[in-house]
């Protein structure tokens, strides 16, 4: 029989070869800089959008709006390039707040980050989405099913190991980026020659929400159109948060990488906006504010219109459209490989469940891959595949984790200051703070901008889920660390008075003698075996058994007049032995394994049950015996896969055989 997740995941990787996961600069571009590469694809739409709310007039603001953006590109990638140097372990928003702002300040950059991160996935993966039904419009009314299809599929790729996913998104990558810088060069020959760009929205007029835009409403429109376009900057934090992936030295790979990244982002977006205004671009959300434009015209995105106006819909248009859908897809990368790194790291400090930091067979961290994918899928069924809906719960927490992270950076660079050891000169330790402190600075501005000009038109519910999610990681680490002040009463281990063994039955059958044989081995103070009548018949036929077979155990029978089994159970053991503060209770339950999952739903429900309250009843231990179903006996001999149940198994079986004979 094929193993399902072998067949998806790949054969397990042993520890040692970690080593082997790290990337190189060229692998290392696709897998954690495909997010800012992509945004490029649709923040100059947004920015066309929030303009065309006030009509046509506002449109000639596009290119400073964008101007504007790159600049704050440019300064973030100079700030990150400090965090690489500065923490080559992985400087991600909540390791330096955590270390140089204090613990409350990082939980609230983790959890913006976590927020941030789910929103990628979604953003990424509906605009993929979107790109494709603007060359194929039939399928927008699949744009749903194809956007969770699309998460489930990455979630797979991740699943396989970081240096594979990298390999399988290198390609996508390249030719996106050498799509749009061939458009580029064909545009500036046909407009050197005298041509013209012209967008098929270009003949159409916008019917504006908002009439005589002056004044303040005019630079509200503009601050939500800067805050729109702001998505460019999204993901440029992950190249600093995965700087242990990369092959030494790491932190120079990491900073080269983040420089490459940022050279590529800005000329792409900077040259996608000022050929969006050449050839008139006309976008709006609501296609139907299009004044012109045919009533059932699904409008194309704004980069679909500049590829159409420069390369014609023919066989290059089509290609460039699925590069596009496929790095915007391929861009959600970005959060699968940030998102563990960043649960692992919290997991290790005790603010969510230990099951993050455990890395899977393929050396991922899968729970975290697992999860991220579930919320995300989520979050587009909420929303249902709407990317305008979505991008107004979008940046608010990079902006969030950018503000924290450069304050941080610049605490970072006062206490190398202050020490007077720093391997760099204090003038290089000066310009390095100097950076980031206007980058925290600048951040911060945009951070007011973004909750001024987003908050009533969705993103609140990120200013509700980032308290919401600081409240339950501080919750479990307060449960942690009340588990890790359990320590023992005194100097020496306390010896319970007495044993009192009590065996569940039901009917007398192999899995309950080899049950009752376990139980006389404890040497108890005391041994019962306790069965429930909810079946006159059946519970006749156990006593005569028990009887006829000579077992010398005695039989207790409890009375259910409501048929239930669980509750009878829980009373016997409270009332007969709860009084005992001394003494332990040892619940002997039988149980069947099985070598098919879909036989475990015929099987131990009622012992699931039964263990799960006895948990909250002092003074009680619970033991399963387990007894080897056929098709149970056939796995267990199945030969080893090289996973931890194999071997776990195996050394399961090699100390039940003993030692070999010499």
């Amino acid at each position: 029989m094929i193993d399902v997740k072998r067949a998806f995941v790949g054969p397990p990787l042993r520890s040692a070869g970690l080593v082997g996961q790290l990337l190189p600069k060229r692998l290392a571009l696709p897998v954690f800089c495909s997010d800012p590469l992509s945004s490029v694809a649709y923040a100059t739409q947004q920015i066309l959008a929030v303009l065309a709310l006030g009509g046509l007039a506002l449109t000639h603001l596009a290119p400073w709006i964008g101007g504007t953006i790159v600049l704050l590109l440019v300064i973030v990638v100079a700030s990150y390039r400090q965090t690489c140097f500065a923490y080559p372990s992985g400087g991600g928003a909540y390791v330096v707040s955590r270390e140089n702002l204090g613990a409350r300040a990082s939980l609230v950059a983790a959890g913006a980050l976590m927020v941030d991160y789910v929103l990628t996935v979604a953003v990424s993966v509906v605009a993929g989405v979107d790109a494709i039904t603007s060359y194929a419009p039939g399928l927008n009314r699949h744009a749903v099913g194809l956007s969770v299809a699309l998460v489930a599929l990455l979630a797979v790729v991740n699943l396989r190991g970081l240096k594979e996913s990298g390999r399988g998104f290198a390609v996508p990558t390249y030719a996106f980026v050498a799509g749009i810088y061939a458009m580029f060069a064909v545009a500036a020959v046909r407009l050197l020659d005298g041509g013209h760009l012209r967008a098929v929205s270009a003949d159409y007029g916008v019917r504006p929400e908002y009439h005589h835009v002056t004044g303040l409403l005019a630079a509200a429109l503009v601050l939500r159109a800067f805050a729109s376009g702001c998505t460019a900057l999204t993901g440029v934090e992950a190249v600093s948060n995965g700087v242990p992936a990369f092959r030494p030295p790491k932190s120079r790979n990491a900073a080269g990488t983040l420089a490459a990244m940022g050279v590529l982002a800005t000329t792409m977006f900077a040259g996608i906006t000022v050929l969006a205004v050449v050839a008139r671009v006309h976008y709006a959300d609501d296609p139907g504010r299009l004044i012109g434009a045919p009533a059932s015209w699904a409008e194309p995105t704004a980069l679909a219109q500049v590829a159409e106006a420069v390369f014609g819909h023919g066989i290059v248009f089509a290609l460039l459209q699925a590069a596009t859908a496929a790095i915007l897809v391929l861009a959600a990368n970005t959060a699968f490989n940030g998102f563990p790194v960043l649960t692992s790291i919290l997991a290790r400090d005790g603010y969510l469940p230990r099951q993050f930091h455990t890395r899977g067979d393929r050396l991922v961290f899968s729970n975290g891959i697992i999860v991220l994918a579930l919320a995300a899928g989520g979050l587009i069924l909420a929303f249902q595949a709407g990317i305008g809906r979505l991008l107004q719960l979008y940046i608010i927490g990079v902006f969030v984790s950018f503000t924290l992270s450069q304050a941080g950076m610049v605490r970072h660079w006062h206490r190398e200051l202050a020490r007077g050891t720093a391997a760099r000169s204090r003038a290089a330790i000066r310009r390095a703070q100097a950076i980031n402190a206007l980058g925290a600075v600048v951040t911060g501005a945009v951070l007011v901008i973004v909750l001024a000009t987003k908050f009533m038109h969705g993103a609140w519910i990120v200013c509700i889920a980032v308290p919401a999610l600081y409240w339950l990681m501080g919750a479990i680490r307060q449960h942690y660390d009340s588990v890790r002040d359990l320590t023992p009463p005194g100097d020496s281990v306390t010896v319970p008075s007495g044993n009192h063994a009590i065996v569940l039955v039901s009917r007398l059958n192999a899995p309950v003698t080899r049950a009752l044989g376990y139980a006389k081995s404890m040497r108890p103070a005391t041994l019962t075996a306790l069965a429930v009548r909810v079946d006159p018949e059946e519970t006749a036929a156990l006593r005569a058994a028990w009887e006829a077979h000579g077992i010398d155990v005695p039989l207790v029978v409890l009375d259910s007049p409501y048929r239930e089994i669980t509750r009878p159970v829980i009373d016997y053991v409270r009332r007969r032995y709860g009084h005992r503060p001394h003494d332990v209770t040892t619940v002997v339950i039988p149980e069947y394994v099985v070598g098919r999952w879909r036989e475990q739903f015929l099987h131990n429900q009622s012992a699931l049950r039964i263990k799960g309250r006895l948990l909250f009843c002092p003074g009680v231990v619970v033991v399963s015996v387990p007894y080897l179903l056929r098709s149970g006996h056939d796995r267990a001999h199945r030969p080893d896969t090289g996973d931890r149940d194999s071997l776990l198994l195996r050394s399961v079986r090699r100390d039940l055989a003993g030692p070999r004979p010499s």
